[in-house]
């Protein structure tokens, strides 16, 4: 169970985090959430889609990693076989957290989950310097929070954009795999190309100054790493 708690270094003076990737960290996931900041270097090594979050109902794109929950067919040996890992991944297993401050706002503070598996107090990344400062780790790490605070608004923005504009459709991927089993993906959605394709100059001009022509053609551009996914699951039959 989660325990989450503001980051301070008192109370987690000797904590560690381990940095390796693999299923005992929790990264056994068949899909990460993904921001249009991070696309560019997402769609070289993973397809985009899109995922309605059934409680919410909220769209989110997301990097595909496996065909079935619980299924990450880039965890190769305690590591991570992309050069690039997923933001969402990569902060894991820190968030951002607020708090009321002395004038009554909310304030943004870096918070952990004390029980996640990579937390621990013998190996690992230190958090916190011997006289109490923060780390060039933790440091880096709270950039990364605070880029992911503002990715998320940026995530909810691109698809508000899309959906109004009706470039967002449902899909069906039909995976066959060499041994003959196949997988029918659903309940996830992707970016309408032949509607994209066929916007009006205005349409796209307003995509454009927002930023999201961008991402939306990154996105497009991701559904060719579905075959290199599928070669993945293959080597492992």
């Amino acid at each position: 169970m989660a325990n989450i708690q503001k980051l301070n270094n008192v109370d987690h003076q000797n904590l560690r985090v381990k940095t390796g990737y693999g299923a005992e960290f929790g990264d056994d996931v068949m899909f990460a959430m993904t921001f249009p900041g991070e696309m560019r270097a997402i769609q070289a090594h993973y397809p985009i889609l899109i995922y309605k979050d059934p409680n919410s109902g909220k769209l989110a794109p997301v990097a595909l990693l496996g065909f079935e929950r619980g299924e990450n067919l880039f965890l190769k040996d305690g590591d991570w076989d992309a050069a690039y890992v997923p933001a969402m991944i990569r902060r894991q297993p820190f968030m951002v957290g607020q708090e009321s401050s002395t004038g009554g706002e909310r304030q943004r503070v870096v918070a952990i989950d004390v029980e996640h598996p990579r937390v621990n107090t013998d190996e690992g990344e230190l958090l916190f310097l011997p006289q109490g400062g923060t780390t060039e780790y933790l440091e880096q790490t709270a950039s990364m929070l605070e880029g992911l605070f503002h990715a998320q608004a940026a995530s909810e923005a691109f698809m508000q954009a899309l959906s109004e504009r009706g470039l967002i459709q449902s899909v069906t991927l039909n995976i066959r795999l060499k041994d003959g089993s196949e997988y029918a993906l659903e309940d996830f959605y992707t970016i309408d190309d032949e509607a994209l394709q066929k916007a009006d100059e205005q349409v796209l001009a307003e995509l454009s100054q927002d930023g999201w022509l961008l991402p939306a053609y990154m996105m497009l551009a991701s559904l060719s790493q579905l075959q290199s996914l599928i070669g993945r699951r293959n080597q492992r039959l």
